[in-house]
């Protein structure tokens, strides 16, 4: 499979099933194109001849034919077969979501969780229930030896206490079980302080720090209760907190709604304040939110991303760069393949913990008691769900089976092919188009700087 795109001046084509990334000058583009409609050469030179030279069209189809050679280019699909194989494997749980508090402390229109209360009631966990929950991790390991923990709400900081309790409980199973513990923390940042600040610099492998952006943007859709924006409450502290973290191992995350379509500007306004890590991500909500996106917005949401691309080129070049989450491509590593075909593995891998210890899927399925997993008091009892989860990957898809983005994107979320079309064996439309622009904006922008490179090596 291979896909050809035009962005921001450039021709590049992707070759799927290899992740080679070929930029090309238009009449090797034009040539792939035919290629790929399976033309034979003598009908390619008589299509392109009033365009282009014939010695130049052979030669064009030469080197592609050595392309193809290397298997770099028209390269065949050899992992149909090898996720079957992986599917079948002997599963080990490796990372829990701690809804260490179910209530929060902000109204935030978009949220998914009720202002913490996922469809139940509000709730602190425990320190019991969480200890219960690092031996549940522990004991369902095998021998995995890095293990993560998010904690997650609601918001985390207002059960603050038990999230420093238990990661001393962590550490402390370390030694006993020669296991190691990252752990993570998402905040709306109201009740941050100092003291969180240096604990978590000392214990916490990544912190993400929710701000949409633009004061108007930020106040509009996370008020406290009351109505009142917290913008101006949280920013100093972001901005201190994520100075404290030499700019690493933090994200600054926003959502965009339907409301701030313009969302590039919010992406550049936080950038423009300092930080280096921001992740800006579309709302998902249901179709009949005011604030929800729409399938009219999608011109301009693809524009917003091509237009943030470029500018990050630019900023890149001038030496003030940054790091957009949804830009990230590793095109010479990455995940493993396996990991690439069956996403992030929710409801196998990873689990959500509630505050009185049940077990579901992941943190957006919470609530939902179809998907009530067990607890951790007696373990994973429908295994019939982790069943299901392991069988749900790119070639289970029908839509994902010739999607070029499927590699990257893994197919998609599970909860919101669930929230969309009542199964998770399906995938989220509007999403789809957006992955697969930002999958080609990312591949752009590291073209564009490749290409800087190369020149920059050939000027000394």
């Amino acid at each position: 499979m291979v896909h050809q795109y035009k962005n921001n001046g450039y021709n590049i084509v992707l070759d799927v099933n290899s992740g080679s990334v070929h930029v090309v000058d238009e009449l090797v583009y034009d040539v792939i194109a035919l290629l790929n409609q399976n033309k034979e050469q003598e009908e390619i030179l008589s299509l392109l001849s009033d365009k282009y030279a014939k010695e130049d069209l052979r030669e064009a189809m030469e080197e592609c034919g050595q392309l193809e050679q290397e298997g770099v280019l028209f390269s065949k699909d050899v992992y149909e077969n090898a996720i079957l194989d992986y599917k079948a494997r002997k599963t080990v749980v490796k990372a829990l979501c701690l809804h260490i508090a179910h209530d929060c402390n902000l109204a935030c229109r978009y949220c998914f969780a009720e202002e913490g209360e996922y469809h139940g009631r509000r709730a602190l966990m425990s320190y019991e229930v969480g200890k219960k929950a690092l031996d549940f991790l522990i004991a369902n390991s095998g021998s995995r030896r890095n293990l993560e923990v998010d904690f997650f709400g609601g918001e985390p900081l207002m059960n603050w206490q038990v999230v420093k309790d238990l990661v001393a409980y962590g550490r402390e199973q370390e030694k006993l079980h020669d296991k190691k513990f990252r752990f993570t923390l998402t905040t709306n940042g109201v009740l941050l302080n100092q003291e969180v600040m240096d604990f978590c610099n000392q214990e916490m492998g990544n912190v993400v720090l929710s701000i949409d952006g633009r004061k108007e943007v930020h106040d509009f859709m996370r008020p406290f209760r009351g109505g009142k924006g917290s913008y101006d409450r949280i920013l100093p502290k972001f901005k201190a907190f994520a100075d404290s973290r030499n700019q690493e191992n933090y994200y600054v995350r926003g959502t965009f709604t339907h409301y701030n379509l313009d969302f590039s500007q919010d992406v550049l306004h936080l950038a423009d304040l300092g930080f280096k890590q921001v992740s800006v991500e579309p709302v998902v909500a249901p179709e009949d939110a005011d604030y929800a996106l729409k399938p009219e917005d999608l011109p301009k949401i693809l524009s917003e991303y091509d237009k943030l691309a470029a500018e990050m080129v630019k900023r890149e070049k001038e030496g003030r760069g940054f790091t957009f989450f949804h830009y990230m491509l590793d095109l010479t590593g990455g995940p493993c393949v396996y990991k690439r075909l069956s996403g992030c593995g929710s409801g196998t891998e990873y689990l959500a913990v509630t505050p009185w210890g049940d077990l579901y899927p992941c943190h957006q399925f919470v609530g939902n008691e179809a998907f009530l997993m067990g607890n951790v008091d007696q373990g994973i009892t429908r295994t019939d769900l982790v069943d299901e989860f392991k069988c749900c990957n790119v070639y289970t898809k029908e839509k994902c089976r010739n999607c070029f983005a499927k590699f990257y994107c893994s197919g998609g979320c599970a909860a919101n092919s669930y929230n969309f079309h009542g199964t998770i064996q399906d995938a989220y439309d509007l999403g789809c188009e957006l992955e697969r622009k930002r999958v080609e904006c990312a591949i752009m922008i590291q073209a564009a700087l490749a290409q800087e490179e190369d020149e920059k090596n050939e000027d000394q």
